[in-house]
């Protein structure tokens, strides 16, 4: 690794299971990467201790903290004005985490933290298809659905830092119950990975007589991978799973769009890889439902980044934002 350039960023992706943290330069190279568990530690604290431990060899042949600008975190819950992550279900941890503090006083550093999501739009905007844009939606379409909005060249966070939670927004009313929030016709609900799974179960279950070659696995086996790759086989259950994923999701950009005009959607995560099976459906139904003032202006575009270097790449993109 090359101590040339004194403004390096370091970006660490907290989720659920894992946590991925790397060594990133201003122009979006990560020069060094890892990964460690996220659920072993009993405090924050600890948690932070083993990152630390696991990039000081590394801080080191960069030329040591002096050679760094600051620390970007993403995080579920994770609120830019205060640092703190506040309530995240899927951590370990309960209740508000002042997690920029914790990193800031451990590494002697800067640290600026945002929810994982909005993570990944500064890093679309930074490093990725956003570059140049000053009005764009990021939509992250994974195991859940994220949303980051950025608008005259900012992020949305709105007044408490919470703003931009457009998976949770109720697109059918009375619709499908959220397996973790409770709401019923979410966007999550139905565009997620998780979604489109439980949208091909039902499909098996209201449609008993007709074939389809996600029948040879029990259902709980079922998920997103098996649904796609039956819908590129020509099933036709699995491809009725995407246009009507494609529907919900369109109709849903509409109003998005409607509501910033954007000059994009861009779309990231797993479900992206479906390519046109998912998008057409997407961008049909969103142009359908749109004004004839916001029509076939608004790109739809599949993230540039890499799935496996965007996490840490949208949380270091933070560190050049630090004053």
């Amino acid at each position: 690794m090359s101590t040339i350039n004194p403004q390096l960023g370091i970006g660490i992706d907290i989720g659920g299971t894992t946590t991925k943290y790397g060594i990133v330069n201003h122009r979006g190279e990560i020069l060094y990467r890892g990964v460690i568990s996220s659920r072993k530690h009993g405090t924050p604290e600890a948690f932070i201790d083993e990152l630390y431990e696991a990039l000081l060899p590394a801080i080191d042949e960069a030329g040591g903290i002096a050679a760094f600008r600051g620390i970007g975190i993403g995080a579920p819950n994770g609120n830019y004005y205060t640092g703190t992550i506040e309530d995240a279900p899927n951590l370990v941890w309960k209740g508000k985490i002042h997690m920029a503090d914790i990193v800031t006083k451990k590494f002697a550093l800067p640290a600026a933290l945002t929810n994982d999501a909005n993570a990944a739009a500064v890093g679309e905007m930074m490093y990725g298809a956003a570059r140049g844009m000053k009005d764009f939606i990021m939509i992250t379409l994974g195991t859940g659905v994220g949303s980051g909005i950025v608008a005259n060249g900012h992020l949305i966070y709105g007044h408490d830092g919470f703003a931009g939670e457009l998976g949770h927004t109720i697109i059918i009313p009375g619709g499908r119950k959220h397996w973790g929030t409770g709401a019923h016709g979410s966007l999550e609900a139905y565009t997620s990975a998780t979604g489109v799974t439980v949208t091909a179960r039902e499909f098996l279950e209201n449609r008993p007589e007709e074939d389809s070659l996600l029948r040879a696995y029990k259902p709980e086996e079922i998920d997103a991978r098996l649904v796609y790759e039956a819908a590129v086989k020509g099933d036709k259950i699995a491809n009725d799973v995407y246009a009507f994923t494609g529907e919900i999701l369109g109709r849903a950009l509409a109003n998005f769009v409607m509501f910033s005009s954007p000059e994009a959607v861009i779309l990231f995560g797993g479900l992206t890889k479906a390519g046109d099976l998912l998008l057409k459906p997407v961008r049909k139904y969103m142009e359908e439902d749109l004004l004839p003032i916001f029509r076939n202006k608004v790109k739809l575009i599949i993230s540039e980044l890499k799935e496996s270097d965007a996490a840490v790449l949208g949380a270091s993109a933070l560190v050049w934002e630090l004053k």
